[in-house]
């Protein structure tokens, strides 16, 4: 079966000692004076390029010798969530509501240190400002169901009406009596070969799904929300769950179409050119001309590449399968060597 290619050699040296996080699942860094390898982001000195090999999975440096680095543990996607830390949010699931305080989390042989560190690090929020989200997460599901806002309030595990009220609006921006009648998008991180994804759903299906590490994902969480006229919340959602199982079996090679409901939050013409994206065969590459032509407007190429780089939903609503003209790679929200390794992923297991 083809495998797909390794950029360069001095580019992937260069993203190692830049700690290029655009290159998480390309390749792993092995180090001839250390018998390591690393993952590209590693913290570790950097070693000099002749000591360096690379290859394109841990299975690959393992079979080679080399055994995992302890500072950036290759063994494990970024973003997926270590070992130590899931007997904690395993407790979170079951019970949203409650507060988990640094003595709990000390009687659990947790350092609240360390959890704090790894929720700056992944979710850019302390632990127990990521416990507040999900509480105010299940108090607006509570609400929209008709419960009143007392009731919900001290059932969310807050000690005061008036507490529970400016929790709620430093969260969603707006006093729980108006949010009964508004929409929420509930927001979480999903982990990937090539690095952990953002993703949204509402009600009525997943209308987000982007890499963590691209340039424009704040504008993109704005619009989104602002389209939807909806709420983001930081929480769990089965949407979030069920896109995260699929994409699991998109990388293992046994997927090739997604079943999740979509929610396609754009303009009429947007909603249009992500359709014909959405009919790109797996495996497969289109121009911007083709899009152009089958929308029958052969005219708006432009208009359509443009369509094409609003496109929140990646890989799922598959951007990545669209070309220039002459077939060269071009444009990619997430890193043309993302877009590389999907097309070189997908025509393996075609």
């Amino acid at each position: 079966m083809l495998q797909p290619e390794l950029p360069p050699t001095k580019t992937m040296y260069r993203a190692l000692v830049n700690r290029d996080p655009s290159y998480e699942g390309i390749f792993y860094a092995a180090i001839k004076t250390t018998g390591i390898f690393c993952r590209p982001t590693c913290r570790a000195r950097k070693p000099r390029p002749e000591n360096t090999e690379y290859y394109r999975s841990t299975r690959e440096a393992l079979m080679h010798g080399y055994r995992p680095c302890k500072v950036c543990d290759p063994m494990h996607r970024l973003g997926e969530t270590p070992p130590w830390l899931s007997p904690l949010l395993e407790l979170l699931e079951k019970e949203p509501t409650q507060k988990i305080r640094d003595q709990q989390m000390r009687e659990m042989s947790l350092d609240p240190a360390r959890v704090r560190r790894w929720f700056k690090r992944h979710h850019q929020m302390t632990f127990h400002a990521y416990q507040r989200s999900l509480r105010i997460n299940h108090a607006f599901g509570t609400m929209k169901q008709g419960e009143a806002v007392t009731t919900t309030a001290f059932a969310s595990g807050y000690d005061s009406l008036s507490g529970f009220q400016t929790a709620f609006k430093n969260v969603t921006k707006i006093s729980p009596v108006a949010a009964k009648d508004k929409p929420i998008i509930a927001i979480n991180r999903v982990s990937t070969p090539l690095g952990p994804m953002l993703a949204g759903a509402s009600e009525t299906g997943l209308c987000l799904l982007e890499f963590t590490d691209r340039k424009m994902l704040e504008t993109q969480l704005d619009r989104v929300s602002r389209r939807l006229k909806a709420s983001l919340i930081r929480g769990n959602h089965p949407r979030i769950s069920q896109v995260q199982s699929e994409l699991d079996e998109y990388f293992s090679g046994s997927r090739i179409e997604f079943s999740v409901p979509l929610h396609l939050a754009g303009t009429t013409f947007q909603e249009e050119v992500w359709h014909i994206l959405g009919t790109i065969p797996y495996g497969a590459t289109r121009s911007y001309k083709d899009q152009a032509a089958m929308l029958g407007k052969p005219q708006a190429v432009r208009a359509v590449a443009r369509a094409n780089g609003d496109n929140r939903i990646s890989i799922i609503v598959p951007c990545h399968r669209v070309v220039g003209s002459d077939g060269k790679l071009v444009g990619y929200g997430g890193g043309l060597w993302r877009k590389k390794w999907l097309l070189d992923q997908e025509r393996a297991h075609s």
